[in-house]
């Protein structure tokens, strides 16, 4: 069954909206657990404007199953991840002014810095996944920068289902197989959600992990949050 990990970002963005701590990250997240949620995801960026430092640390310690922290690995960033050895860290090539991670990496361009980021991470014992567009020549290149999984962008999957959804998956597909070619594991994130999830899962061969945050948590003020889980988890089944 593919895990599911769970981006708790909108929960701290409804947090900071009001100030205080309500809702509270921790709880929220320690819940999602015990809900059935196989992972917590966060995705911290420079301006703190959802997920801050401070919250990382807070979670890290109290956190049962597997933390994946993403972002954008400047150095404030990797020092971060350094302090706080999560399970997995995903390098996302999101600027600082993005409303929200939008494209994948160019490991053509961006070479060396990936080769020398990941090697840091990985000699702390930390996987890494790189956040990667379906581009079989990009993910060719990805493994020779030693990660251990990419990330698929999913966003023009789940753009294009509604429309035709063989056409939409059909690169994702080759991205999925181009991967497990090279041994790389497979995460895919951005815009899943209850309708389009269960199709991504079944064609996609290998994929191990989702990372769903802004449906999943959209779908809690409808259905609530443990009812949610669990409908999430029975699409990835």
């Amino acid at each position: 069954m593919t895990r599911i990990s769970v981006n708790i970002n909108k929960v701290a963005t409804l947090r900071n909206a009001r100030g205080g701590d309500v809702p509270n990250v921790l709880q929220c997240a320690l819940d999602l657990e015990r809900f059935g949620a196989d992972g917590i995801t966060v995705h911290p960026r420079p301006d703190e404007r959802h997920i801050r430092y401070s919250d990382v640390r807070i979670l890290r310690p109290e956190l049962s199953t597997e933390f994946n922290i993403e972002g954008n690995p400047n150095e404030a960033f990797i020092q971060l991840v350094m302090e706080n050895k999560p399970d997995q860290v995903t390098l996302v090539p999101d600027a600082p002014d993005v409303l929200t991670s939008n494209a994948g990496w160019k490991v053509s361009a961006n070479f060396a810095f990936l080769q020398d980021v990941v090697g840091r991470f990985k000699e702390a014992g930390i996987r890494v996944s790189i956040f990667m567009d379906a581009d079989v020549e990009e993910i060719g290149l990805a493994k020779k920068t030693g990660t251990d999984r990419i990330e698929l962008y999913t966003e023009s999957y789940a753009r294009g289902y509604s429309i035709d959804r063989e056409q939409a998956i059909a690169p994702f597909i080759a991205a999925a197989n181009c991967a497990a070619a090279h041994g790389l594991g497979i995460n895919a994130g951005h815009d899943l959600d209850l309708q389009n999830l269960k199709y991504f899962n079944q064609n996609i061969p290998g994929l191990l992990e989702v990372s769903i945050g802004h449906a999943l948590i959209a779908d809690a003020l409808y259905l609530g949050l443990e009812n949610t889980v669990q409908l999430y988890k029975r699409e990835l089944k």
